[in-house]
């Protein structure tokens, strides 16, 4: 019995090379973990790149941006929270850019956490659009840090999953769903 072909993206694939399908297209490949995330949003393609286009407003739905000036039309300065109430930054460049469908972007040398990605923007019909985040990043201390990471929720592959998932929320409803701790309360448990 044959398998149906799967119209996921090849970054979300259980199957075969999924590291090699995480990387592939992504400028500088920086990045020796790589993760690959995808969602449906009833929304077209348009709107969710203008939105996402302009970096100021993706503190909105991502939780571990403590905050972003983009300084020009394809150069930002990242400030990302870390594990044990640590930041990292970085510089960022857009790399590729094309409006309704993707943005990648790669580290500038110099970044805490080396990173490149893409975020693509396909139609899926009457559902709205199937928005896939690529991502492959250095880890702070390599496999150590990962792990630390991990367990204090910081890990990109978990915030992937959790950033799409408010952006979907913040997209389709207007607002993101909140836990029950306020982010005071967050900090003060160190997470």
């Amino acid at each position: 019995m044959t398998q149906p072909d799967d119209d996921a993206p090849a970054a979300t694939a259980k199957r075969g090379d999924s590291a090699a399908a995480v990387t592939a297209g992504l400028v500088d490949g920086h990045g020796s973990s790589a993760v690959g995330r995808s969602v449906t949003i009833n929304r077209s393609p348009a709107d969710l790149y203008r939105y996402f286009r302009d970096f100021a407003n993706l503190p909105s739905f991502m939780e571990n941006i403590a905050s972003i000036v983009v300084t020009d039309d394809v150069r930002s300065h990242w400030v990302v929270k870390a594990p044990a109430g640590a930041t990292v930054e970085w510089d960022a460049r857009v790399t590729e850019d094309e409006p309704d469908r993707l943005i990648a972007w790669t580290t500038e040398p110099g970044a805490d956490v080396p990173n490149s990605g893409r975020i693509e923007f396909r139609p899926a019909g009457d559902r709205g659009t199937v928005v896939t985040a690529t991502i492959a990043y250095d880890p702070p201390a390599g496999i150590v840090g990962k792990v630390i990471a991990k367990l204090f929720q910081r890990e990109p592959a978990i915030q992937a999953r959790r950033d799409l998932r408010r952006f979907k929320q913040l997209m389709e409803t207007g607002e993101v769903a909140t836990p029950a701790m306020n982010p005071k309360q967050f900090e003060e448990m160190g997470l």
